[in-house]
């Protein structure tokens, strides 16, 4: 199997961030690092978006990324930040979608069925 192939559930993939952290003594960064750290993923994730569907094209001098990439370095920080404060990210999107579910179920416009 590729790695393109595979799936992975939020405890694998809260599991697999553990078991690489923990090999460090070092640890997982406090919680105000680990915000700075997301921020600038996140702003790096802005650029590529940017760069792809916006105004503002890549410069010849500027490294290929892509969304994938900066999604991906997204999703290991946020990991990083729910590991760190023992928060598990199942429980904690159930959470959020039942609020999102239940507050805006009548925001959109339904599709017909």
């Amino acid at each position: 199997m590729s790695a393109s192939d595979q799936t992975y559930t939020t405890r694998d993939i809260q599991k697999r961030v553990d078991n690489y952290i923990s090999q460090f003594k070092e640890g997982y960064f406090s919680p105000l690092s680990l915000m700075a750290r997301l921020t600038e993923e996140t702003g790096e994730l802005a650029r590529e978006v940017n760069h792809y569907y916006g105004e503002k094209p890549k410069k010849k001098t500027e490294e290929e990324k892509s969304v994938e990439d900066e999604l991906g370095d997204v999703i290991f920080v946020l990991t990083c930040f729910a590991n760190s404060l023992d928060i598990n990210l199942s429980h904690a999107f159930e959470r959020s979608m039942n609020k999102i579910e239940t507050r805006d179920k009548d925001r959109w416009t339904r599709k017909e069925q």
